[in-house]
């Protein structure tokens, strides 16, 4: 049998569950695709730092090498890395031999499909520079009109799910409002359930980063 393998470079597991139950939504069992979370081994429960971003590429390969070294009859039928910085990503293509997918890269090329122009809504200040250098690196900075945070500390904001949302969808509206956005990714794994809420709330394409990975894999493998 052959299994997506959707690792969570934080080492939450309820994080990992909810986010492996999402992407189940686009890949489906029933469909011949089988999504399993895997949890990095070390780390913090949620990446809000540039410094904790860096040292997630390291466990996500090391997550990665257990699962292609593994022994039962299972397969690695493709990667995703589930952080919106990608950690690891380039350095996981060159060493698999199946299709590795970053979250970020996903919900930035469905984000500027037909040459949209799009927004990124996050709770991470720590990250906000990462971010910005993750579009540039993939090449989308011309159509990026910037990104929109939440106030306050992201892991509390995070340990009330309903508040987090509210706070996101006001950072959606000044996307659209104030940037002119046509599309506005939520940027963040862990926010995928508060993506989930907010995808009709709004007269543009509101994208979570999950479900994104989730349909580009479906793409490679069909």
């Amino acid at each position: 049998m052959t299994f997506v393998a959707w690792i969570n470079p934080n080492t939450d597991e309820a994080t990992t569950a909810m986010m492996a139950a999402i992407a189940r939504r686009t890949l489906r069992p029933e469909d011949g695709h089988d999504v399993r979370g895997v949890t990095v081994a070390a780390g913090p429960p949620m990446l809000v730092d540039e410094e904790a971003l860096r040292a997630a590429a390291g466990h996500v390969l090391d997550a990665a090498d257990r699962l292609l070294a593994g022994t039962g009859g299972d397969r690695v039928a493709a990667f995703v890395v589930s952080a919106f910085g990608d950690p690891g990503v380039e350095d996981l293509r060159a060493r698999a031999s199946v299709p590795v997918v970053g979250i970020a890269e996903a919900a930035l090329r469905e984000a500027g499909a037909d040459g949209r122009r799009f927004g990124i809504a996050t709770t991470t200040p720590g990250l906000a520079a990462a971010i910005d250098a993750r579009v540039a690196r993939l090449g989308r900075s011309a159509r990026y009109t910037g990104l929109r945070l939440t106030a306050g500390d992201p892991r509390r904001l995070a340990a009330t799910p309903a508040e987090m949302t509210e706070r996101l969808a006001e950072a959606v509206d000044r996307c659209v409002r104030e940037d002119g956005a046509e599309a506005v990714v939520i940027g963040g794994g862990p926010l995928g359930e508060a993506a989930e809420a907010l995808r009709h709330r709004f007269p543009v394409p509101v994208i979570g980063p999950v479900p994104a990975a989730a349909r580009e894999v479906r793409r490679l493998l069909t």
